[in-house]
């Protein structure tokens, strides 16, 4: 193969050309032989300088030297005919060299592709390697670029050639010296800057196809990432490639960490083409994440948690009352979910042991809390890091922290002139949004700085427009909703078992059949927060029966359209956020669609179909969304949307003009390149020839080697194979390059025009799309309720003003459903004509703690809405139930168990009220026997006498149930878990455990035969046996000696002086009860 050569420069004619000096004849159509000797023939000297130039040795010469020698390069001549015509000579010297320099080094030659793939480097700034280089790539640049000296002058910038792989800081600048010994890299430089910007922040640095780490940050990554971290030149670098940035982002989240992606701003194309183009790629940082403000993409596989979404909580503090500061103390919170946009507020006082605070974090579980530098005091600091610390999932919580708190002055006007902003954008049309700063207004100051925090902080992620709905802030405590404390969801294990601290065995586990996502995490706002208004109550379990008994078409409708349904709640604040995708709005929008058209094809009900109100409200909301969705899908194609293509994505092309422009630009240029195909076959005399894409490098001109046609000198080559060569032209190249520009340009606008679209579906529909995803979350829940209510021994609660609490064969419904053998209902009555207090006692492992958690549960689900388990139920509404069951210790936060038992109490005793429900389980066996006696029988006492709530108190102190039972027979009722004993031959006791709660109780625990059902030795357990009945003896005659002394001092005093006869004989009567008692009598 053959190339032309292109016609000498006039100048030239006179002189032979340069690459005669290199072959044995002069003639040009023969094979070039180089030759082989070792002298360096300096070109590029002028004529003073090759006057200078050391002499020559002259080589021995083969056959066909002498023909060689009369073109050997003689200095002297040169510099003889310098002076003659200087600049004639000058001008000829440089055309000379510029010729040399295109054979030699242009863009045809090896040479020249080896320096393009280094600009291309660059351009792209592909890798950081080439930016960071070490000693071996500077060995290697010194040894290029003293080969390029033997072939060319000093360098000279042309315009439109970029800077090889690093750029070099100006000669006389002070290079600053790093840890290693080195100059820091503009790179590096770079780095440093970023990090420095954004500190405490894990920052990942895009280059090319990978994500740096760089300093501490490489250090995390290592850590938490299981990547490797190595000192390179200055800094320690870590990386991970592209494709696998989300995984690795989630993966710092969920410890806690806060991660910055830092990306190129700068496209390689325009950057060719501007004045910078000789610098670095600009970088910036252009996302910033924590657990909470990472909204993830809807239908994320990650996504596995369906009950709650990543909630942000802001806590302030203020002293209330008290002598001490830190007892009693004020606090003002706002929580808000960002992937949900919900906005929860509340503003209460606390004691000592901060149990509501606690209750608080046990209810909305926070991944991240932000709090004041200075002003919690010391408990509540405690009680944050501890639940910080000891967080049961997988995910730590992240602690934020800003200085100092606005006064309320400044809080206000930061938050009124952010919805004043908003307002005038636009971006939010709810209709209640003019009443957004009226309910604001109406906040405590405490609330209306830590809400101005909040959306100081979530600004910085561009997710401040969570606060923009008025109708999702609600109050964490009202009058319309019982609230469980921490300690009640953990003991009766609402939201996860206490063994592995899942749902499976939770109440949760019973109640959740919903299909939805949104639905699922209303329905735990539900079941944390059982109803005390009994208007709302009754409307609610009303919608459950009707679902249950009707037969109408449009529940089946309702059922069919929630089916299949994304995370429509995430998909619309992701839109909100400017976050979402084509691909996801090619899922939400046929999605929305399909709930707006669920009832097409049935008659049409003015009032919407049902009888109950909630029913109605939901079959009402859903139409709405007609007309969103077909003004929405008449913009958009969803073919071109689920492809994300966001140039294609608009059915009208005049909506955004722009778009059109850039694409008619694009489809100019390739009509171009379709008419320079058409010149390359004529120039290689190839009809059928096509353009060749290979490894993408597009419009290659791909020539066989055995074909041998000249090709010109001014194509580049591409890539070579043994039959193959693959060019560029320089047309080619130009209208390549200037696509790209276009392409870039298209993207941008694109995205500006993607971002648009969503901004006006969020300004026009929002509240409307909003609105339909509450009603269907609403009707979620009542068909997973109305689910639960069809199985086998559930039936409706009956609710009455009454204060009373009966549950007739009741049953409790996590062990019913996780044991395969039946459970052994129980009746109870508490209220009304009944006693309001049951003392329970009885053997171990004879049901009692089973017994009082199916009464409360069975409450609980009644007040929630549901079904219960039992044959009957009239409950009165209760405003709280209260539970202090089992045995723990806090040793993070100080506390014993016995101390974990007291504050339990104390929260107990502070908050109960005498509708209330309490549960006491063994309350005093953290001490000694006198103590723990003396405790529970003044706690007992405080709840029947004073409070006089309804009351379930198991214990193993006899003498406590039988003292109550005497003192106020009305308000207290004995019952114990009814039990057989047979004893065998040798003295040894079997006992048979019936589960039945019965009258009277029970003299015995059994804590021996209870050890016997564990495995302890029989041996121990014949010695334990011995001593047990011999304290039993002993007690009960201390018992009698003790009775028998009050009697004769009672009696000694009414000889002495007589009191009151009433009086005297209630004494008298009250010891002799108890010395029978004592005898078993």
């Amino acid at each position: 193969m053959s190339r032309k050569s292109p016609t000498a420069p006039t100048g030239m004619q006179s002189q032979p050309r340069i690459s005669r000096y290199f072959s044995q004849t002069p003639s040009p159509t023969k094979k070039r032989q180089h030759d082989s000797g070792n002298s360096v023939i300096d070109l590029t000297l002028d004529g003073s300088e090759a006057g200078d130039q050391r002499p020559i040795k002259k080589l021995k010469l083969k056959q066909g030297g002498r023909l060689m020698e009369q073109w050997r390069f003689d200095p002297s001549q040169l510099s003889s005919t310098t002076g003659e015509s200087a600049p004639s000579v000058d001008e000829d010297r440089k055309r000379r060299h510029q010729e040399f320099k295109r054979a030699l080094l242009g863009e045809n030659s090896l040479f020249a592709r080896s320096k393009h793939a280094q600009e291309q480097a660059a351009q792209s700034d592909v890798s950081v390697e080439e930016e960071n280089e070490g000693s071996e790539s500077d060995r290697s640049d010194a040894a290029f670029k003293e080969l390029s000296d033997l072939f060319s002058h000093k360098p000279v910038k042309k315009k439109g050639k970029a800077s090889t792989s690093t750029v070099k800081p100006k000669r006389g600048a002070a290079e600053e010296i790093g840890p290693s010994g080195l100059p820091y890299t503009p790179a590096e430089l770079q780095s440093l800057k970023l990090i420095n910007e954004n500190p405490g922040v894990v920052l990942m640095i895009e280059s090319g196809y990978k994500y740096y780490f760089y300093g501490e940050s490489a250090m995390i990554a290592s850590r938490e990432l299981g990547v490797v971290a190595y000192l390179r030149r200055n800094l320690m670098t870590a990386f991970i490639p592209v494709h696998r940035r989300d995984l690795h982002v989630k993966k710092l989240l969920s410890q806690g960490h806060k991660v910055g992606i830092v990306e190129q701003t700068e496209t390689a194309a325009l950057k060719k083409a501007s004045d910078n183009r000789n610098t670095l790629f600009e970088r910036k940082l252009t996302y910033l994440y924590t657990a909470t403000t990472y909204v993830d993409e809807v239908g994320s596989t990650d996504d596995l948690d369906k009950y709650g979404a990543p909630l942000l909580a802001c806590f302030l503090e203020s002293p209330s009352r008290g002598d001490v500061p830190d007892d009693q103390v004020s606090i003002a919170m706002i929580a808000i979910t960002p992937s949900t946009g919900d906005v929860i507020w509340d503003e209460f006082d606390d004691s000592i042991m901060r149990s509501e605070l606690e209750t608080r974090l046990v209810h909305t579980r926070p991944a991240e809390l932000v709090l004041p530098e200075r002003g919690l005091s010391r408990l509540t600091e405690k009680v944050l890091k501890h639940f910080a610390s000891s967080a049961a999932s997988e995910h730590k919580i992240r602690i934020e922290r800003y200085e100092n708190p606005m006064d309320y002055t400044a809080a206000f006007d930061f938050v009124t002139q952010f919805y004043n902003d908003k307002a005038k954008q636009g971006a939010a049309k709810d209709p209640k949004m003019e009443g957004l700063l009226d309910i604001i207004a109406n906040f405590s100051q405490r609330v209306v700085v830590a809400l101005a925090h909040a959306i100081q902080y979530l600004s910085a992620f561009s997710i401040a427009d969570a606060f923009l709905g008025a109708k999702f802030f609600s109050k964490f405590a009202n009058r319309t909703h019982m609230l469980l404390n921490s300690n009640t969801l953990t003991n009766l294990e609402i939201y996860q078992n206490q063994t592995d601290y899942t749902t499976t065995g939770s109440l949760m586990w019973i109640l959740d059949h919903t299909t939805t996502k949104f639905g699922a995490r209303l329905l735990k706002n539900w079941v944390g927060r059982p109803l005390t208004d009994k208007k709302v109550l009754q409307q609610r379990i009303d919608a459950i029966e009707e679902i249950i008994t009707s037969s109408s078409e449009r529940l089946v409708a309702l059922r069919q359209a929630m089916r299949k349904l994304p995370d429509l709640a995430k998909g619309l604040c992701r839109i909100q956020y400017g976050q979402c995708s084509p691909q996801e709005l090619a899922t939400l929008l046929p999605a929305f669609n399909k709930v707006a058209n669920a009832f097409d094809g049935l008659v049409n009900e003015p009032g919407g179909g049902f009888t109950c109100k909630l029913l109605n409200e939901i079959a009402l909301a859903l139409p709405k969304l007609k007309t969103p969705m077909r003004d929405l899908l008449g913009v958009v194609s969803l073919k071109e949307a689920a492809q994300g293509n966001k140039m294609s994505l608009w059915k009208d092309d005049e909506k955004y003009p722009a778009l059109v422009q850039l694409q008619l630009m694009i489809q100019t240029i390739e009509s171009e390149l379709s008419e320079e195909l058409k010149r390359i076959r004529k120039i290689l005399r190839m009809p059928s020839l096509q353009w060749t894409t290979t490894l993408g490098f597009e419009y290659l001109v791909e020539v066989k080697k055995a074909d041998n046609r000249e090709v010109p000198v001014s194509w580049e080559l591409v890539s070579s194979t043994k039959y193959l060569r693959r060019y560029y032209t320089p047309e080619v190249k130009k209208l390549l390059q200037e696509r790209a520009r276009y392409q870039e340009l298209l993207t941008a606008e694109a995205n500006k025009a993607y971002k648009s679209f969503l901004a006006d579906i969020v300004q026009s529909y929002y509240p409307v799309l909003r609105d339909a995803v509450s009603k269907l979350a609403v009707a979620d829940c009542l068909c997973s309720l109305a689910q639960v209510a069809l199985q086998d021994g559930y039936v409706r609660p009956e609710f009455t003003e009454d204060d009373v609490l009966d549950i007739v064969d009741g049953r409790h419904p996590m062990v019913e459903a996780l044991r395969p053998d039946p459970f052994v209902p129980n009746t109870i009555c508490l209220g009304g004509d009944s006693a309001r207090s049951v003392i329970i006692t009885g053997p171990n492992m004879g049901g009692k703690s089973s017994a009082v958690r199916m009464v409360a549960l069975i409450a609980i689900m009644a007040q929630i809405g549901s079904y219960v388990p039992a044959k009957a139920a009239r409950i009165g509404m209760c405003d709280g139930i209260i539970a202090r069951m089992g045995a723990s210790d806090e040793l993070a936060r100080g506390r014993s168990t016995f101390m974990v038992e007291m504050a339990e109490t104390s929260e107990i005793l502070t908050i109960a009220t005498p509708k209330s429900l309490v549960i006491l389980d063994e309350l005093g066996r953290g001490t000694s026997t006198a103590d723990g006696m003396a405790i529970a029988d003044a706690v007992l006492h405080h709840l029947i006498q004073d409070v006089k709530c309804k009351t379930l108190f198991i214990t193993h102190y006899p003498l406590i149930a039988v003292d109550m039972g005497r003192r106020f027979p009305k308000e207290v009722q004995n019952a114990h878990m009814s039990y057989t004993t047979e004893t065998r031959i040798d003295g040894r006791r079997d006992v048979t455990f019936l589960y039945r709660l019965t009258r009277g109780f029970a003299k015995e625990s059994f804590g021996v035969e209870c050890a016997r059902l564990a495995g302890i030795p029989e041996e121990v357990l014949t010695v334990a046996t011995e001593r047990s009945e011999r304290c039993r003896l002993s007690v009960e005659a201390h018992n009698r000696l003790i009775r028998m002394q009050a009697c004769f001092r009672l009696i000694k005093q009414c000889l002495a002086s007589p009191p009151d006869p009433a009086q005297l004989l209630r004494e008298l009567h009250m010891q002799m009860y108890l010395h029978r008692s004592t005898l078993g009598a």
